[in-house]
């Protein structure tokens, strides 16, 4: 919960789940069950109606606001008497290991892609752009995977500007879940309208340095952030049960970083996600993370099983 009470409430109006529902303003919704099985993560239960009541209300600010946006883009344009420009608007996502970022980075891609103002919507995780696993190594960074050192900073900056000054066919770092490491093949943006910037640390600012920095942070390039939250004794359970799934799904891939957890018994995996969650995962939610959180635009409050109990909109 926000500690200052009367900071939250002069920053944000508050919605509950139902009241935020109401804002869809019938918005059609042409996702069908199948299609939130591909959307969404290991250990969520993610359901139509939540969708239906949180996602497309979403949905329907990010087009007025991205409209409003291309508008204002109109008039600059005209009054510099120059061609159309291609920034991308660049949305962020950001929250704790766990929480279901990219879940709602998948739907709001998903869902954004259908209004025919802003056809073309890509997705990057900036996942890609921490240090190669050999890099790591090297710094002693490999126990702080997921801080804020252990990314290529400067790569990630390079990539948000060119994507933003509307440079055509950037190129992003993939990275892969199985082999805990950056892959060799890159992801081409080439001038979207929209572009979905998910990670532990995008909202991050120069407020959060230990020295003082004039250089930019990603948070300066983008036009409207989201912040998924939960309490933290919610995210270490959900963080445990996503690691047990591992340990009979994708820790039995012999090319798995992991592959020495498969098979463990329940009793093994809970000690080790707890032991990986207090030591690396629950100091980064406190230290990097969850400070960041009152600078987003919209927050997303879940409760138990992953639903959304509750909205927060700044004014």
């Amino acid at each position: 919960m926000f500690t200052n009470h009367t900071v939250h409430d002069a920053l944000y109006l508050d919605f509950t789940h139902g009241q935020w529902a109401q804002l869809r303003d019938s918005v059609p919704l042409n996702l069908s069950e199948s299609d939130l099985t591909s959307l969404s993560g290991i250990n969520e239960k993610l359901s139509l109606s939540e969708v239906t009541d949180i996602y497309l209300p979403l949905s329907r600010l990010l087009n007025l606001i991205v409209k409003s946006k291309q508008q204002r883009g109109l008039v600059l344009d005209e009054f510099l008497s120059q061609k159309p420009s291609s920034s991308p608007y660049i949305i962020s996502i950001a929250g704790s290991v766990a929480v279901g970022k990219s879940t709602t980075a998948r739907i709001l891609q998903a869902l954004l892609q259908q209004w025919p103002e802003h056809p073309k919507v890509d997705l990057v995780t900036t996942d890609g752009f921490l240090y190669p696993l050999a890099e790591l190594k090297k710094r002693g960074l490999l126990q702080r995977k997921g801080f804020p050192e252990s990314y290529d900073s400067k790569m990630l900056l390079d990539f948000i500007a060119d994507v933003k000054s509307g440079k055509p066919s950037v190129q992003a770092p993939v990275y892969s879940h199985v082999t805990y490491d950056r892959l060799a093949k890159t992801q081409v943006i080439d001038r979207p309208d929209i572009l979905i910037l998910e990670g532990l640390n995008v909202l991050q600012t120069g407020l959060d340095t230990p020295v003082e920095t004039k250089s930019p942070f990603v948070s300066d390039f983008v036009d409207f952030s989201i912040y998924v939250d939960a309490e933290e004794n919610l995210l270490k359970q959900w963080y445990k049960e996503r690691f047990l799934q591992f340990t009979s799904g994708a820790f039995t891939d012999e090319r798995s970083f992991f592959h020495h957890y498969a098979g463990l018994s329940a009793q093994q995996a809970n000690k080790i996600a707890e032991n990986i969650w207090d030591s690396i995962n629950g100091p980064n939610l406190q230290l990097n993370i969850k400070p960041t959180r009152e600078r987003a635009h919209l927050i997303l409050r879940k409760g138990q099983d992953h639903q959304v109990k509750e909205v927060l909109l700044r004014k």
